[in-house]
């Protein structure tokens, strides 16, 4: 079997890190792979790069025919604020690109697309009164989650119409080594923390960064993403991929300085986030997929730190 990756970056190559043990064929499609990023992950073989735009139709659809692509697993997009300081190129990359991946799957018959979405999809909003599940209203109202959910919308709408097996992943904030490209200040703000204190520096974050936050260790959905790619379809579509708790600042702060206990945070002065106690229901996830997070958050970090600190030793 052959699966394409739309974007080479964290949650894609997690996912490979998991289908290369099954001997999966991985093809990732990006418009600028990075190849060292992904050595890095993944080794020298095993998978291949091809230099390609999802706004790009044809090209999607030579990729998947010329390699006889099964699955797609579509990551490409840009994200968070970067979504809203690029209103109108994010449309272009997110939502047209969605589209042309729906449309190259129906051209080229694809049996199944994984698509990569996100606990901001939710309108978070609304009134909230326990764990938050699948059917929780969405769209909350900037560029990011709107663009989100649109590409959910087209997907289902292609899957529906076309018979392609469709299942959504909504990944609370993904972190691990990565390199953000895309825009997720989340995964970079706690990159931020952990090579700081490996490098023995202070580390610098605003105010808004200090945010109570549901973490889920990008293995974890590497893992996931596989499930969702092999399990015999389910009849839901969409599925919260999360730890099930939201974490303190603080909490985050006193985990990292256990593995670096000389940790040094410095805090830009404004209005820190409100507390928030809201997290992710992922009993669906378990009951559908098989799957439910392996590694505590303290687990995670040490992992996290590892893997860190090996990409910072291999580096001339």
């Amino acid at each position: 079997m052959a699966t394409l990756v739309t974007g080479a970056g964290l949650l894609g190559a997690s996912f490979a890190q998991v289908a290369k043990t099954r001997d999966e064929k991985i093809y990732f499609f990006d418009p600028e792979p990075r190849a060292a990023f992904l050595r890095q992950k993944l080794g020298e073989g095993g998978y291949q790069l091809i230099r390609g735009d999802v706004r790009s139709l044809p090209d999607l659809v030579e990729a998947i025919a010329t390699h006889r692509v099964h699955t797609i697993v579509h990551t490409a997009g840009l994200i968070g604020g970067r979504v809203q300081r690029e209103i109108s190129q994010a449309f272009d990359i997110n939502v047209v690109g969605t589209r042309n991946v729906a449309e190259a799957s129906r051209l080229a018959g694809v049996k199944r697309i994984v698509h990569l979405s996100t606990f901001g999809a939710y309108d978070w909003r609304r009134p909230l009164a326990g764990a938050i599940t699948e059917d929780f209203p969405l769209g909350p109202g900037r560029a990011y989650g709107n663009f989100k959910v649109a590409k959910e919308m087209i997907l289902e709408a292609f899957a529906a119409q076309f018979r392609i097996e469709l299942i959504m992943l909504r990944p609370a904030n993904v972190f691990g080594a990565g390199h953000f490209w895309g825009g997720s200040s989340g995964g970079a703000r706690l990159q931020e923390l952990m090579k700081a204190a490996i490098a023995g520096r202070p580390a610098r974050l605003s105010a808004a960064d200090a945010a109570d936050v549901e973490y889920v260790y990008a293995k974890d959905v590497g893992a996931a993403i596989d499930l969702a790619a092999t399990v015999p379809a389910p009849c839901e579509r969409a599925f919260n991929i999360g730890s099930g708790q939201v974490t303190p600042f603080d909490d985050l702060v006193s985990a990292v300085r256990e593995i670096c206990p000389g940790l040094q945070l410095e805090i830009e002065d404004g209005e820190r986030p409100g507390a928030k106690s809201e997290s992710l229901d992922i009993s669906l996830a378990r009951k559908r997929l098989g799957w439910s997070p392996r590694f505590s958050l303290r687990e995670a970090l040490r992992d996290y730190h590892a893997d860190l600190a090996a990409e910072q030793s291999a580096q001339p």
